[in-house]
């Protein structure tokens, strides 16, 4: 994702595209799909590899298509350029330019991602122009995903258009994940939709309509989702800036996983400062099955 800091909604995203990358592509109006897989991350060069590249068959075709995935939270100029290079290391990959598609989940000021780009040498002998699809999921009807029939696209709901209140959008979705998730993806449907709908609504009471900490304690992506954002904290010298910093994310991924943290327990967080043992107490915050397991571990540091 396209991002200044690493977010939760990067890996949210990235797992929509393994999993239900045919719904993103619905979602931006591609249609006649006959089946599809994640291509094999195989490009090699010093830089970001692209969010996500589908191999995909459409019906009446005789080969399967490439299809390159990037999601941005907000419209930025430099999404342009990500794309850009995304499609160039593809085709030095591949041989070949593949279908591109950027999901714009929130917007902020005034700023729309380009649909194209030109790109020009300084003296002129080479020029090429590059386009893309791009889905702004704020300007898409809600009522079109769900009664599309797929479950893959729920996820993306909270970021649409729709005046129903949010308590009811969050039941709609809800409903339509318990009722049509395929076995073994439920729990994490729902962690996704929680974890996109709080980038919308900014309302944990909200997420309980989802499951809440229930969900989060059966999604195994959840667990993913803190340990990328908060496991690698102390991996530089700590120093009382980032103990301080390691001390306040465990108690944040307690309290999203748990609810309230007591007093006395945050107070003993904070007292904990040296560094593998913080390294070890932000593991156990986002694995513990409750609190008072993460009670025994730090009583037992």
């Amino acid at each position: 994702m396209i991002q200044n800091e690493h977010q939760p909604y990067d890996k949210s995203s990235k797992w929509l595209i393994q999993h239900h990358g045919d719904s993103m592509l619905r979602l931006a109006k591609v249609g006649r799909i006959e089946n599809w897989r994640p291509a094999q991350a195989e490009v090699v060069q010093p830089r970001q590899l692209p969010d996500g590249l589908l191999e995909v068959r459409l019906q009446g075709e005789s080969r399967d298509d490439l299809f390159l995935i990037e999601v941005a939270t907000y419209p930025e100029r430099r999404v342009a350029q990500q794309l850009t290079g995304d499609l160039m290391l593809v085709y030095l990959d591949r041989g070949e330019l593949p279908e591109a598609v950027t999901f714009v989940l929130r917007p902020k000021g005034k700023y729309r991602i380009p649909r194209s780009r030109n790109l020009r040498s300084r003296h002129g002998l080479s020029s090429c122009h590059l386009k893309w699809r791009v889905v702004e999921l704020w300007t898409i009807p809600a009522a079109e995903l769900l009664e599309a029939g797929d479950v893959g696209l729920i996820p993306w709901v909270p970021l649409t258009d729709c005046a129903d209140p949010p308590e009811k959008v969050m039941e709609r979705c809800r409903d339509m994940i318990e009722q049509n998730a395929p076995s073994g993806e439920k729990e994490n449907l729902l962690a996704v939709t929680q974890v996109l709908a709080y980038l919308r609504y900014n309302d944990v009471g909200l997420l309980t309509i989802l499951g809440g900490r229930k969900v989060m304690l059966e999604s195994p992506l959840l667990d993913d989702i803190f340990m990328e954002k908060y496991g690698n904290l102390l991996t530089k010298k700590t120093s009382e800036a980032a103990r301080q910093s390691a001390q306040r994310s465990i108690i944040t991924i307690l309290e999203t996983r748990f609810g309230a943290v007591p007093r006395e327990l945050a107070d003993e967080i904070k007292s904990v400062a040296d560094e593998d043992q913080l390294q070890k107490l932000v593991q156990t915050a986002a694995s513990c099955p409750d609190l008072e397991a993460f009670r025994d571990a730090i009583d037992r540091r």
